[in-house]
């Protein structure tokens, strides 16, 4: 598929969701707006930048601009695409939750993965000044990339398939300092009849009991007690077993950030640049894998 039949695919997407429901998650314009440059035409150009891999804003309406005016004759200066892009905010996440409700039928694998990852708005000493976005970003620590932020902290939970990627079925966004253990709780009711598989973050003393209540079996590497140097040889087998289960999770993210180059926000300004951002860039990459990917 060339990138013309890229963008028309996009385009009709598009235009049918929102028709059909995005519509109304879009915010209002003034009596006076100038529509003649559609939200359609907005989110499209935004999902087809960020496939074509272009990671920011400028480079997107660049692209745009430079190659794509006769396709969007109505494009109009970057600050007012921006602008109109922020209103529309709000229609990302609802689009990301189709692009995958549309795939659930495929996924009849009964082991859950399930990680986070960062999305940093700022880095290490440039945390302490960074106000952006107040109402859901805050400062944390990500361990495996033992990188001090502020910003927030993607959750996703999959289905675990042989020979690919697992496809994203719940995907949540919370402060950076929200802990992977209590959105695990928020979520566990919805996972029922599965075995899952996470990181130490994920460890439960209560594990038994979730698996009597709810056929839940919770697995993730074993922890050191403490003052313990070494794990006893079945705990260290039980940790690389689990490990390489829930491997595919960890590609997945790696694989996200290669697409879209999500996790670095730093030119983000507002708290709808930050919606568009991780909703907009997550919404790119799952369309792009479940129905561009097979024809390019």
């Amino acid at each position: 598929m060339n990138w013309q039949e890229q963008l028309i695919t996009i385009y009709l997407y598009v235009c049918k969701q929102y028709q059909d429901n995005l519509w109304v998650y879009s915010q209002r314009m003034s009596n006076y707006a100038d529509l003649s440059f559609t939200d359609e035409e907005v989110i499209a150009i935004y999902l087809f930048g960020v496939i074509d891999k272009n990671r920011e804003l400028k480079k997107i309406y660049g692209y745009a601009n430079r190659h794509l005016r006769p396709w969007f004759p109505r494009l109009p200066s970057y600050t007012a695409f921006v602008q109109r892009l922020n209103k529309v905010a709000d229609v990302f996440a609802p689009l990301l939750e189709i692009i995958q409700q549309e795939q659930e039928e495929k996924n009849q694998g009964q082991v859950w993965l399930m990680d986070s990852f960062p999305v940093a708005l700022a880095k290490q000493g440039h945390r302490f000044k960074a106000r952006v976005a107040r109402e859901l970003a805050d400062a944390g620590y990500c361990s495996t990339k033992k990188l001090y932020y502020y910003g927030v902290r993607v959750h996703i939970v999959g289905r675990r398939q042989a020979g690919t990627l697992p496809n994203p079925e719940y995907i949540g966004v919370t402060g950076a300092s929200c802990h992977d253990g209590t959105v695990f709780d928020q979520i566990r009711p919805e996972l029922n009849h599965n075995e899952l598989y996470g990181d130490k973050a994920y460890h439960r003393s209560d594990a038994k009991e979730v698996r009597e209540a709810q056929n839940l079996t919770v697995l993730t590497p074993v922890k050191k007690q403490k003052g313990q140097m070494y794990l006893e040889p079945q705990d260290q087998w039980l940790s690389t077993a689990v490990s390489r289960i829930r491997q595919p999770i960890e590609t997945l993210f790696g694989w996200i950030e290669q697409q879209t180059g999500i996790e670095c926000a730093g030119k983000v300004r507002s708290y709808n640049g930050l919606m568009v951002h991780v909703f907009g860039k997550l919404a790119a990459a799952m369309f792009f894998w479940n129905y561009l990917r097979v024809s390019s």
